[in-house]
């Protein structure tokens, strides 16, 4: 497992498949040549008992340094968190070269190139979905997945709901929600997404967004 995940991620970086994000990202890699402008990779923990399932990566954040949220308002309200709760070995995502590490946690999304106005279209959700599927087949103890956001939480219930049957209404998004799904040995917390737009109008506040984390770690204890 350890040696596939990796393997993984490099394929994931050298994937071409969406045109409009291939195309927004080049444009944006000619008048900021430093930038990762590629698909982002998971960062974490490939043993992993608690994954973290995002959107996208940002613009100016995680396409920028080629690494899940680093570099901008969400990882600033992430990592800390983590920190504060051992999962995280620094309260800072600055770049690659950091030295940040993660402690039973995977940070992955559901879409790994920046797309325009953070707004995936239907068909880069679906070209998306084998690697970040394959990236939980791969995590053996996986025991929590932390939805960060309604259309992380669609993806993931619409992956789990193809096993069992049922439907996406019978699991609506809601912060602090917490599903199980039949014969699976892990469990789904909702929380709404740090982006800047919900922590600085109060909807997700740090409190909110500790005490998930928190859940997270309940579960992942519960099922060793």
């Amino acid at each position: 497992m350890t040696k596939q995940c990796p393997a993984l991620q490099r394929k994931i970086i050298q994937c071409q498949t969406c045109p409009r994000l291939v195309r927004y990202i080049s444009e944006i890699k000619k008048t900021h040549p430093s930038y990762w402008c590629r698909p982002v990779p998971a960062f974490g923990d490939f043993r992993a008992r608690i994954l973290v399932l995002g959107l996208a990566p940002g613009r100016f954040g995680s396409n920028r340094t080629g690494r899940m949220f680093t570099g901008d308002a969400s990882g600033t309200f992430l990592y800390p968190v983590l920190h504060e709760l051992g999962l995280a070995t620094k309260p800072s995502a600055v770049n690659r070269k950091d030295g940040l590490k993660l402690k039973n946690t995977l940070i992955t999304a559901v879409v790994r190139c920046a797309p325009p106005k953070n707004k995936p279209t239907s068909k880069e959700l679906a070209a998306c979905r084998p690697f970040w599927q394959k990236e939980i087949a791969l995590l053996a103890d996986l025991r929590v997945v932390v939805a960060l956001g309604k259309v992380a939480h669609d993806e993931y219930v619409r992956f789990r709901l193809k096993e069992r049957g049922g439907t996406l209404s019978h699991f609506p998004f809601r912060h602090g929600a917490v599903y199980s799904f039949q014969e699976r040995p892990e469990i789904l917390i909702d929380t709404y997404h740090p982006s800047r737009q919900n922590t600085n109008t109060g909807r997700l506040t740090r409190t909110m967004f500790l005490a998930v984390f928190k859940e997270a770690i309940k579960w992942m204890i519960a099922g060793e």
